[in-house]
């Protein structure tokens, strides 16, 4: 099943169940009127939300509309829980490594993990503002998924159960801003501005084949002004899988249902692939030769994230973004 969420001109949007082409959805403000509101009722709605699905790609549902993906909201506009990991620890390695930092070896172990703000999302279409080039603006292209109700203390085993939407993140990051911030001991803040997440997100089911339970075994493809900029496969080189990650994240607390936990910058060992981000590629050119080349995104540079399936279709839609000035 795929779920978004339209622009209405209120904060939570109104939740859509779309075709799994992509042309067409319908509201369902019978079952739910807001994603979250489905997600506080998952179990209660689930069955009625896919009959509605399965109808719409029958083309049985008379009132469906064209779907559009630039009237969409993140799938979850604001969200109760916005966890990000860093899950492909080849890429933390390579950023240490370009530093002459020696990582230390619980890295491999035990998962790395930033609280993010989550109050206000910006759309997958959504211009990025930011108030001046000289933050060391990038892109981040990852997946996340949205859980149900996790109870503090869930294994990595029982985990997996809680995983109901998958969705694809930009976790845009300004990179000059985190040394400064990091050297106070008390994480990212300023230096992580609001994410945009994908058009849909989708259930495991949707997946098939490529969702093992606990990896996806696609490649994310990224585009920087139009050019190819990466694709590695998200299933390559997961050091901690979403179950892993997810467990990591309920440790001391119960997650809440529309919890959001997202992979990290996707990464692969076999950098023909390309990266996820500008920073990646930056630290590759300093070992290769000392500097890097690449500049951070300036404005008016817009950056692309999708995944396709083995057909070649769009399964969450495009996450499409120029970073603009901001201006009060």
């Amino acid at each position: 099943m795929k779920l978004a969420t339209l622009k209405n001109n209120t904060r939570d949007g109104q939740l859509v169940v779309v075709s799994r082409d992509l042309k067409t959805a319908v509201t369902v403000e019978d079952i739910a009127t807001t994603l979250q509101s489905a997600l506080d009722n998952w179990t209660a709605v689930l069955p009625a939300l896919t009959e509605v699905y399965d109808a719409l790609n029958k083309g049985d549902v008379p009132a469906a509309i064209a779907f559009s993906q630039t009237q969409c909201e993140s799938p979850l506009p604001r969200a109760y829980q916005w966890a990000d990991g860093s899950a492909y620890v080849n890429h933390v390695e390579l950023v240490r490594k370009a530093r002459n930092a020696e990582m230390p070896e619980s890295f491999w172990t035990d998962p790395l993990m930033y609280q993010g703000g989550s109050d206000a999302f910006i759309g997958p279409r959504d211009d990025i503002p930011v108030a001046s080039e000289d933050f060391g603006i990038d892109f981040e292209s990852e997946v996340a998924v949205i859980t149900d109700d996790v109870p503090m203390g869930t294994d990595p085993e029982q985990a997996g159960q809680h995983i109901k939407l998958l969705m694809l993140v930009n976790d845009v990051s300004l990179r000059n801003l985190i040394p400064g911030e990091l050297a106070k001991g008390f994480g990212f803040f300023s230096s992580k501005p609001s994410s945009a997440f994908s058009p849909v997100a989708v259930t495991p089911d949707e997946l098939g084949e490529a969702w093992d339970g606990s990896k996806l075994h696609l490649p994310l493809t990224t585009h920087l002004n139009d050019e190819l900029f990466g694709q590695p496969n998200c299933g390559v080189d997961m050091t901690f899988d979403f179950p892993t990650i997810v467990a990591h994240a309920a440790k001391t607390r119960p997650l809440s249902a529309g919890c959001i936990v997202g992979s990290g910058t996707i990464s692969n060992y076999d950098r023909s692939a390309g990266s996820s981000c500008l920073a990646e590629k930056r630290m590759l050119e300093i070992i290769a030769d000392g500097k890097p080349s690449t500049p951070f995104m300036r404005f008016g540079d817009k950056v692309t994230i999708e995944m396709f399936d083995q057909q070649g279709s769009s399964i969450f839609g495009r996450i499409d973004q120029t970073v603009v000035e901001y201006k009060k």
